[in-house]
């Protein structure tokens, strides 16, 4: 990484950690590990972010392996601040061609870490499937990703179809207006980072997101958008007008799905 010190430590040492145990654990059946998210994008905040890998393998994995690697993750992500760590693992021919959803071999958050500990044989022997999330995380890697090992962006990633991805940005906020109550930092920043790519086509963060709805979007909601970007920049105790964050949800779906029908 070329930018490794507009990160810190603790985000250094733990991005260090995963990859070693990549390295590990898989050996010389390990493709890459790549990074994505926040922390390739340069608006990684320890408290709110977490931090985003795809590790790519040369074939479907023995779940002896999967337990190993997810025993390191586990232990990774414990000592991980903010969202801890997120991370897929799929196999080489899963990232061209690029097959929408595409299918993985392995995944974990933080979520899903009281149900590792209660029962990892269970977790290894389900956490495998399709996930549309992945254009999305593809999409990135492609475009401003970081090769953290292995072989190079270019060569192992395809294109992902503009369709699939909007599909996948889109599908991550389309029950916006029902939950930005509850989410209102990641939904208010991630609808404007949705509308601003089916606006001009480029890929960007959230806290990009949310300064492109600054310049573009009606000035009613620059209150709603500057407490977001506050919130996510680690100030404490930034308060939401909730009833103005449901009719802002209201009207970025709306805008987006225009976009999306004009584009379909």
């Amino acid at each position: 990484m070329s930018d490794r010190m507009a990160l810190p430590d603790v985000a250094l040492r733990l991005i260090d950690g995963f990859t070693a145990a990549a390295r590990d654990v898989f050996g010389q059946s390990l493709v890459g590990v790549y990074l994505h998210g926040s922390a390739a994008m340069g608006c990684y905040n320890s408290a709110v972010s977490d931090l985003d890998f795809i590790v790519v393998v040369d074939a479907p994995m023995a779940d002896a392996r999967r337990r190993a690697f997810m025993d390191a993750v586990a232990e990774l992500d414990a000592r991980a601040p903010g969202k801890g760590i997120e991370m897929s693992v799929v196999t080489r021919s899963a990232c061209a061609p690029f097959v929408h959803p595409a299918p993985f071999e392995l995944h974990w958050s933080r979520m899903h870490a009281a149900w590792y500990a209660r029962d990892p044989e269970d977790y290894i022997a389900k956490m495998r499937g399709t996930d549309a999330d992945l254009a999305a995380h593809f999409t990135v890697i492609r475009g401003r990703g970081a090769c953290l090992f292995g072989a190079a962006i270019g060569d192992v990633f395809a294109p992902v179809p503009k369709r699939d991805y909007v599909d996948s940005i889109r599908d991550d906020v389309c029950g916006a207006v029902d939950e930005i109550a509850g989410n209102t930092l990641y939904l208010t920043l991630n609808l404007a980072r949705v509308l601003s790519y089916l606006e001009d086509g480029v890929v960007r963060s959230k806290r990009e997101g949310g300064d492109w709805a600054l310049k573009h979007l009606l000035g009613e909601y620059r209150p709603l958008v500057e407490a977001a970007l506050s919130a996510y920049g680690g100030a404490a105790d930034v308060a939401y007008d909730l009833d103005l964050a449901r009719r802002y949800a209201a009207y970025m779906l709306g805008r987006i799905q225009a976009l999306r029908d004009v584009g379909a």
